[in-house]
């Protein structure tokens, strides 16, 4: 009969070493889409419901285009930061790796697509 320490039957599920570097990632972006997200809507809510060219000359102006383009680059990193620890905490093997492509494509796309967007209302 083996007998298996604690320490021996937890060995190979251990830390990725990345706990500290990911935890902090999320903080720093929690913390900017705290202050972004309210700017953004106050300058969403003013546009909202104006005639097209109104629209387009707020979000053509620089203080809102940056506003929103961090807002999409910050917000979407968090969101694939978030939906990654989710996927790994649930799913294994392929699917796992599948699902974490999937998900940082989808937040990249979405991000170059509203970047994309607003380039165009500013020219």
């Amino acid at each position: 009969m083996r007998y298996l320490t604690l320490r021996k039957r937890a060995e190979g599920f251990g830390s990725a070493h990345t706990g500290t570097e990911h935890h902090w990632a999320m903080t720093i972006s929690s913390v900017g889409l705290t202050f972004l997200v309210p700017v953004w809507l106050y300058i969403f809510g003013k546009a909202l419901g104006q005639p097209h060219d109104v629209v387009v000359a707020t979000f053509g102006s620089p203080f809102p285009a940056i506003v929103t383009a961090l807002l999409l680059v910050v917000g979407m990193r968090h969101f694939a930061m978030g939906a990654t620890v989710m996927i790994e905490d649930y799913t294994r093997g392929t699917t796992r790796k599948a699902l974490v492509i999937g998900v940082t494509l989808l937040a990249w796309v979405v991000a170059a697509t509203g970047l994309f967007a607003l380039a165009r209302m500013a020219l």
